[in-house]
């Protein structure tokens, strides 16, 4: 027998979780910077086209990145760096345009980007971010892994929303280029830092092990019962919960059979799929497990949360904040739309109130550049 499911249009994170009702999902982001859209049948890319494209060429550089390229070297020139012409010209860029400019600089002033953005603006939260915006955005990933395993213990809630829910091709770019960058294996590095349960996730992450949707397969009742009956007999089924069986299931399931799967789950068992992690996981697993759900169903909210978190309680994590901006730009607006919803006020005004001077302009410059 077939299922039918629900179009992906109809899910909302917050109904999936049986907790609150919110506005349907923002509109997507203007034609004149396309970005990558949720499908029903896999998850969500964040890359620019031109990286899956493999077109990073030097000959596609137009004069307008030679212009931004000019407009970094004179700023980092002379004596003292003057940052606020460095704001304007690196942070007001976009994926794409960072995916040329550091090519282009190399060629024109026979230096790396990264290393003279290094030696200008130092180790601070304003200097991290621009090294993070002196690289191509997958080079960015693999430097935000970096930091996030330097020094005494791993930062996981930078580490996870890096290697959870992602789409199978951005896992795979991620690691090879990891690999090019740091001549170590980014599951091997991730093996040492990490342990236990949270290690057990990262793993299942890393496989890239998505299954695109069949409907013929995805729509059968013989396999919703099976995965209902596994992830049954892993959680809620089980004295202590089985936290691979769990992961492993959920990383296979696209995100249109992942909405069928949880109501049919709902209904033969009380609980959602989302609730069920919350009651059997906690900690830093229980928000890296609720992300991955997410991300392959609400996206831009599951992002949303991510800026709440960074702000949320006594300080603010800056890396963390830092790397959910950058990271995601390339699909921000969406994310800024669903943060308004949820939080009734703009990321601008959030980053104004929790930070201060050129760390800020640079933040509310990419947010801006987004729109």
């Amino acid at each position: 027998g077939k299922i039918q499911l629900p179009p992906l249009s109809d899910i909302n994170l917050q109904n999936f979780a049986n907790e609150a009702t919110s506005s349907p999902p923002p509109p997507q982001a203007p034609q004149a910077h396309p970005t990558p859209t949720p499908t029903a049948t896999m998850s969500l890319g964040i890359y620019p086209q031109m990286i899956y494209d493999g077109d990073l060429s030097p000959d596609a550089v137009g004069e307008e990145i030679e212009g931004i390229c000019e407009e970094i070297n004179e700023a980092c020139k002379g004596w003292g760096t003057d940052e606020k012409r460095l704001v304007k010209a690196l942070a007001a860029t976009t994926p794409e345009q960072r995916c040329q400019i550091p090519i282009k600089f190399k060629e024109m002033f026979d230096k790396e980007l990264r290393d003279v953005v290094k030696s200008e603006c130092g180790n601070g939260d304003f200097g991290t971010a621009l090294k993070f915006l002196a690289v191509t955005p997958v080079q960015a990933e693999c430097d935000m892994i970096q930091k996030a395993c330097k020094g005494m213990g791993s930062k996981e809630e930078v580490l996870y929303p890096i290697i959870c829910g992602r789409s199978n091709e951005d896992m795979q770019i991620l690691k090879k280029t990891y690999f090019d960058m740091y001549d170590e294996d980014l599951g091997r590095i991730l093996d040492e830092e990490l342990g236990g349960d949270f290690e057990k996730l990262i793993v299942n992450c890393m496989q890239a092990c998505e299954e695109e949707y069949d409907e013929e397969f995805h729509g059968s009742e013989d396999k919703m019962k099976e995965d209902i009956e596994i992830l049954y007999d892993a959680g809620q089924g089980k004295w202590g919960t089985d936290e691979a069986g769990l992961f492993k299931t959920l990383c296979k399931c696209p995100p249109e059979y992942l909405k069928a799967l949880n109501t049919s789950y709902a209904e033969e068992h009380g609980y959602t799929l989302l609730k069920v992690l919350k009651k059997e996981l906690g900690g830093q697993l229980e928000d890296a497990a609720v992300f991955m759900l997410a991300m392959k169903l609400q996206p831009y909210e599951a992002v949303a949360d991510l800026i709440t978190k960074a702000c949320k309680g006594f300080g603010t994590n800056e890396l963390m904040l830092t790397c959910t901006l950058i990271r995601y730009q390339n699909i921000l607006k969406d994310v800024m739309e669903a943060y308004i919803e949820k939080e009734g006020k703009t990321v601008q005004d959030t980053v104004r109130s929790e930070t201060g001077g050129d760390y800020e302009a640079l933040l509310v410059e990419v947010c801006n550049t987004a729109l």
